[in-house]
């Protein structure tokens, strides 16, 4: 047994080169195998950018559908003379993109570290980082406006506060002191969707810009820019179902397109952006409504019932039953006046955090009596 033993290890060791030249070629594979790994996931992450901000326009005339702003605001860069500004509109139709494009266009890369300031909802923005971070940063000096590589570079700094309807009073009312007082060397760039939260003081000293919401047209050369940009077949169907449920948010629309992208493929159907953006299929909500025409309460209770089950939410299908009954062209002006009436209750009740599934059955009745030219109280005879 020894000597076998011994033959075997002689004849092991005399095949050592060998042996340890394959073993090298063994463990060199799985490196090359990691390197084409490596490559073939290069184009996965290039790809994980989102789209919103891959095609981001980077100067003020790119942004789209906004005619009226872009040529005031184009003139602005010319003298490089700037005040004060408040943009206002829907969300996703520019308002943040035009103003880091303004900031952008004035310091190019090299200033716009130092000469801007960024601050949103998600920021502390209470009235004490008025009083210490925007203020200290306000009163920073800058030197006198020169050119650098082709930028104006003037001699002031901007502050764009967006959502800026999502500040306090207070703090709203802390800024009015520091506008003044540091108007030579800063300007302000307001960002809101609703106006009227900004207070009175501080929207007098802006020029104010509103941004529109993007037509479908204006909103589908754009998607379809994107989808020839990325290889996506995309149909006219797909196309308008897209521009209907963002509402005029391009910013909406091109989410949605990304996530319906990854989860479909290159084909994507109306059904897939339907899915993707957790809008309640036309159908369900056309099917409560039809079954609530049709003056069955016992039908309707078993919809609402599936509704609930499926786990939609009762505010979007108000928002979509609205859309549908007021599209209804065989109904009279004044039932569909009774339905929007009993929509507006039941959303405030559901603000209000009330019960679902009650509120929900409470449309259905409203619309049977509407529909069916029921009274709108029942009256009982005492």
């Amino acid at each position: 047994m020894r000597a076998n033993f011994g033959k075997i290890h002689k004849s092991g060791k005399n095949k050592s080169p060998n042996f340890t030249q394959k073993f090298s070629t063994t463990q060199s594979s799985p490196e090359k195998s990691e390197d084409e790994v490596k490559r073939k996931m290069a184009p996965v992450l290039q790809s994980s950018q989102p789209w919103v901000e891959k095609y981001r326009p980077k100067q003020v005339k790119d942004v789209a559908h906004q005619e009226e702003v872009v040529r005031v605001l184009t003139n602005t860069l010319e003298t490089a003379n700037c005040p004060h500004m408040l943009f206002y509109g829907p969300p996703g139709t520019g308002k943040t993109t035009t103003a880091l494009a303004i900031a952008h266009q004035l310091f190019g890369p090299e200033l716009y570290k130092s000469r801007v300031l960024e601050l949103n909802a998600s920021d502390d923005r209470g009235i004490n980082v008025v009083r210490t971070k925007i203020k200290t940063f306000a009163a920073v000096a800058v030197g006198s406006g020169q050119r650098r590589g082709g930028y104006p570079c003037p001699p002031y700094k901007i502050i764009i506060l967006d959502e800026a309807d999502s500040m306090t009073e207070d703090a709203q009312n802390a800024l009015r002191r520091t506008m003044e007082t540091y108007s030579k060397v800063t300007r302000f760039f307001f960002i809101c969707n609703y106006i009227s939260r900004i207070i009175e003081p501080l929207a007098s000293r802006c020029a104010k810009f509103r941004f529109k919401p993007l037509s479908e047209e204006v909103m589908s050369s754009r998607v379809l820019h994107i989808c020839n940009e990325e290889g996506l077949n995309l149909d006219a169907e797909a196309l308008s179902t897209l521009s209907s449920i963002s509402q005029g948010d391009l910013r909406r629309a091109i989410t949605y397109l990304q996530g319906a992208a990854r989860l479909f493929g290159s084909s994507i159907t109306s059904k897939d952006l339907i899915s993707v953006s957790g809008v309640i299929p036309p159908e369900v909500v056309e099917g409560l409504f039809a079954v609530c025409r049709s003056g069955d309460f016992d039908l309707a209770n078993k919809e609402v019932n599936n509704i609930i089950a499926e786990g939609y939410p009762a505010s979007l299908l108000l928002s979509q039953l609205f859309d549908v009954v007021v599209e209804t062209e065989d109904i009279s002006d004044e039932q569909q006046a009774r339905i929007c009436k009993c929509l507006a209750k039941v959303d405030k009740c559901l603000v209000d955090g009330a019960d679902e599934y009650l509120q929900l059955l409470d449309v259905a009745s409203n619309v049977i009596r509407a529909v069916c030219n029921m009274p709108e109280e029942f009256q009982y005879d005492c």
